[in-house]
């Protein structure tokens, strides 16, 4: 198997080469592919040291799957590349989430839709994922009506400038600012670009991919996406008003016995999910689960994830391990 990972310098390059080595995935050669000005760069994976080459010579070289966690432009003009001389991309970016052509996938949930056509397979967004993790076996059992979401988000999600810019204030030095504002001590309502209707990307992001994911339009979303000063880890207040009622012990029941879901709610032990807890791991927390006292037949819950791993990372290679354990590569 020749595996590329395009985008090796970056932060999600770093930890996509983590869970690699981790799942210890069928690698016979390892393509490490970024820009041009990192050309030339050694990097190790598995104790072995790689050059970092350029997108057109990982190209030529046919490799057999390309995990894309270089952002959107890079995926909208490479990707297709990729695919034309037969490679399997799975893209991190949002170039191709919302393209009615290309599948969206989390593994635990929708990876029967594959196919050996499927060149170019989409990464949801890392807010997406926890959220379709906790929200489809409930969706399955009591129908999803409507959701709201708040976001509370690492600043790991915008990449390196961010972290550097919280770890700077916090130190009292002046820097490279990612963020209009100052983020420590501070939250900011602003994840992504502002868009026509007032909501942000990522807001949009949240409404609009799980519908996807779950291949339903039924229900709806409604999200409010912010930026928090924590290094690892995204969190989601959410209010689900299902069709049918429920019975709370067995939504617990039915998460814990959800593959890839981790319940933590014991309110008498102070044990719920955060993410100093979620920090490098691949599993989904939930935990906070309570009826909404004023509407009937309505859930409040707490979910949290590491934005990096399964937001991203892990759940990227998840799809790559599905291709080759059903031959689709």
């Amino acid at each position: 198997m020749k595996v590329a990972v395009v985008g090796a310098t970056g932060m999600v390059g770093e930890v996509m080469l983590k869970v690699l080595a981790e799942r210890n995935f069928p690698i016979n050669e390892l393509l490490l592919v970024a820009s041009e000005r990192s050309v030339g760069k050694k990097l190790t994976f598995k104790g072995e040291e790689h050059t970092v080459i350029g997108l057109q010579t990982a190209v030529e070289a046919k490799p057999d799957i390309a995990i894309f966690s270089a952002g959107g432009d890079t995926s909208l003009e490479w990707a297709p590349k990729f695919a034309a001389v037969g490679t399997t991309v799975v893209d991190n970016s949002s170039a191709w989430r919302m393209d009615p052509d290309k599948k969206l996938v989390v593994p635990e949930i929708n990876a029967d839709v594959l196919t050996t056509e499927d060149k170019i397979i989409a990464n949801p967004n890392c807010s997406t994922i926890q959220l379709v993790m906790a929200l489809n076996p409930l969706h399955k059992k009591y129908g999803m009506k409507r959701v709201i979401v708040s976001t509370y988000q690492s600043v790991s999600g915008t990449g390196v400038k961010a972290v550097e810019q919280m770890e700077n204030e916090a130190k009292g030095i002046k820097g490279e600012m990612a963020y209009p504002y100052p983020i420590n001590k501070n939250a900011l309502p602003h994840c992504d670009v502002f868009m026509e209707n007032g909501y942000t990307k990522e807001e949009m992001k949240l409404a609009r991919e799980p519908q996807k994911i779950l291949d339903d339009r039924t229900f709806s979303i409604s999200a409010t996406a912010v930026r928090i000063p924590t290094a690892g880890g995204h969190s989601e207040s959410v209010n689900v008003e299902f069709r049918n009622d429920f019975d709370l012990n067995e939504v617990k029941e039915i998460l814990s016995n959800t593959p890839g879901i981790i319940v933590q709610d014991n309110p008498e032990t102070n044990s719920y999910p955060m993410p100093i807890y979620a920090h490098d791991k691949d599993e989904v927390f939930v935990g906070r689960m309570r009826r909404d006292e004023t509407q009937p037949n309505t859930l409040n819950m707490w979910i949290v994830a590491d934005n990096l791993r399964k937001g991203a990372a892990t759940n990227a290679v998840q799809i790559a391990e599905y291709l080759v354990a059903n031959a689709l590569v």
